[in-house]
Order: structure tokens, then sequence, then C-alpha cells
């Protein structure tokens, strides 16, 4: 058994909140032209040399998220945005087994959808990101050549959650410190969430 493969197993045999309706997903999604493997932290179904689906159980709900949801047609007005900087994934939101038995037609038809938009090649077009970065972050750039090619080189949606990241306190002196906590991860041309 793969490494990946062990992650996944032990993935869905974890007791908890919405285990039994991530079970129900993984059933649906093994069924389809679907490779599964294990990034951050959950089962991520691949297509074609790119992420198509991922699951979650948060507190409220059991996800399955698009990677490129936002270019999947909506007929039945069920996928979201994750949140509010959320700019191409979006999420179907299940709260029981009934509800992911009732939607399985739907499910496969979105993910289906999913698949051959990643065989396609499609990608989201994001228009240019309008963030401002702040002061503390630009002063760092300014400041530091081998910071700032190493920021510059890390992928938009990477860099744009380093800038919403650094951009979030009111504080000067934390987002400093948030900027310096982060300079190793951006050298080693990490983004917030990878390890």
């Amino acid at each position: 058994m793969s490494n990946d493969s062990a992650k996944v197993e032990a993935f869905y045999a974890k007791d908890g909140a919405w285990r039994e309706e991530l079970l129900a997903l993984r059933a649906i999604l093994r069924e389809m032209p679907l490779s599964e493997e294990f990034k951050w932290y959950s089962p991520v179904y691949t297509a074609h040399g790119g992420n198509v689906a991922i699951v979650w159980g948060f507190k409220d709900y059991c996800g399955l998220g698009f990677f490129k949801g936002a270019l999947t047609k909506d007929p039945e007005g069920i996928l979201v945005q994750q949140g509010e900087n959320s700019r191409s994934a979006r999420v179907m939101k299940f709260h029981g087994v009934d509800e992911i038995a009732e939607q399985e037609a739907v499910i496969r038809a979105y993910v289906a959808e999913a698949i051959a938009n990643e065989k396609a090649g499609l990608k989201v077009d994001l228009p240019k990101d309008d963030l401002d970065y702040p002061e503390e972050l630009v002063d760092r750039l300014d400041g530091d050549p081998e910071f700032r090619a190493a920021f510059e080189a890390l992928t938009p949606g990477r860099q744009r959650g380093w800038v919403l990241h650094f951009s979030q306190p009111k504080q000067s002196k934390t987002r400093v410190s948030r900027i310096d906590k982060a300079a190793a991860k951006i050298l080693a041309g990490k983004g917030m969430h990878d390890r």
C-alpha cells in the first residue's frame, strides 16, 4: 500500500462527525474515472493531471469541493463559494447520508463535468489580483531581494493567500510578525497551507 493510500484509508477509518457521509461520497467518487490521492490533510480526487475534487468534514456540514467549480454549470444552484476570498473553488454541502443518496445523480453529473473540464484543459479566468499589499510587506520586498524573488516565484494563489494573511491584523507590529514567521516558508516556495 502506498503512503498516499495508507493516509486515505486512515482518513476514512477515523471515527467522528460526518464519517458515514464522507464514506458515501467516497463510494460515488471511486466509481468515477478518478485517482484517489492525499493532499492538504484530505483525500483529493484527480484526473488528467489535475485536482478535480476534495472531501471534507466541517463543524456544520460535510463538503464535496471542486477545485475549478467556477467552471461548472450549476443548474441545481447548489454550488457555493467556500469563503469570501475563494475565486475558483466551489463546494456542495451535505448534512446527512440521505441527502447524499438523494443527490447522487447530481453529484455524478457535476463530477463528470469537472472531469471533462480538466480533460479539456480549461482554466478559470481570474481577473488580475487587485489586492493591496500591506506597507510592511512592501517594505520587506523592497529591502530583501532574496525574499522578493521567492515571493514573486510563488503561484498567484499562494501569493494571494499570503497577502490576505498579512493584511488581516490591524496593528503594524502584528503584520511584521506574520511576515517574519512566514519568511522561511516563502523562501522554501510554500504557501500558507503547505507543509
